[in-house]
Parts: structure tokens; C-alpha cells; sequence
């Protein structure tokens, strides 16, 4: 035992005064204890946002995320489809209810080699050319064409 512990010993504070022999006492607490009072320097100079609320954040119920498609991945997916039974094949060409699949939009990312006559509610202004492009056609739809 060192010699120090041992000539405090009876004496009820060891030598540190009645606050600072508790926990955390001489520090002023753990963690983030007195931000606001004994800490309050450190947390306008560092943390200056650390209380109240900034920004916002929006309902849930008006953000939904769109199921996407893209053309290349119309074609990779096109036999899926078929089997599905959202499209159907005649002859060379392909009708595809994307719909009903639950697909919201198609995007025009990548190329297509396929005729497909394609129903979908939205559709971008590159992927609508390049199924023209092929021969094939869009029904049902609002292009965001920006003019």
C-alpha cells in the first residue's frame, strides 16, 4: 500500500475536501453533464448547435420514393415479364404493361435493341427516343421534357 493512502487513512475525505473525492465531482461531471453551467464555454465554442432544434423534416406521407426502370434493364428483364404476365410477345415486337408490374417510370439510361410497345404512367425524354428509335411505342404517359 503506498505511503500516501496510508497516512490518510481514518481521515474521511483523504485529503481532496468534501466535493472532489465523489465521482466525476472536480471535473464537473460525465459525459455531458453541465453543458449549460460549468461547461457552457466549451459547448458555445465547439458545439454551438448542440441544444435546439434546426431545420426541418418532411411528413413522410408526402415523400415516396418512384419505382425506376431503365431501358437496358427493360430489355435484360423483358423474358421476367413474360413470364410474369405483365408483357406479351407478337411476332417481333413486345407489349409490356409496366403499370402493373409497379413500375412508375422509365428512365433512359443504357440502350435498347428490342421492339416494345410499352405502357407506363411517366417517362423521361431520352428513353422515349431511343424506343422510337427501335420501332417500338410509348402509351399512357407524361414526358418531362424541359424546353
Amino acid at each position: 500500500m503506498p505511503s500516501r493512502t496510508k497516512k490518510f487513512r481514518g481521515l474521511r475525505t483523504h485529503g481532496r475536501g468534501k466535493k472532489s473525492g465523489r465521482g466525476a465531482g472536480i471535473i464537473g461531471g460525465h459525459g455531458n453533464a453541465g453543458l449549460g453551467k460549468t461547461k457552457k464555454i466549451r459547448t458555445l465554442k465547439y458545439d454551438r448547435f448542440h441544444f435546439g432544434r434546426y431545420g426541418f423534416k418532411r411528413p413522410q406521407q408526402t415523400t415516396s420514393a418512384a419505382n425506376v426502370l431503365n431501358v437496358n434493364e427493360l430489355e435484360e428483364k423483358i423474358g421476367l415479364l413474360i413470364s410474369s404476365g405483365f408483357a406479351k410477345k407478337n411476332g417481333d415486337i413486345c407489349d409490356v404493361d409496366l403499370t402493373s408490374a409497379g413500375i412508375d417510370k422509365l428512365l433512359g439510361t443504357g440502350s435498347i435493341s428490342i421492339k416494345a410497345n410499352v405502357k407506363v404512367a411517366d417517362i423521361s425524354a431520352s428513353a422515349l427516343k431511343k424506343i422510337q428509335a427501335v420501332g417500338g411505342s410509348v402509351i399512357g404517359f407524361e414526358t418531362d421534357e424541359k424546353e
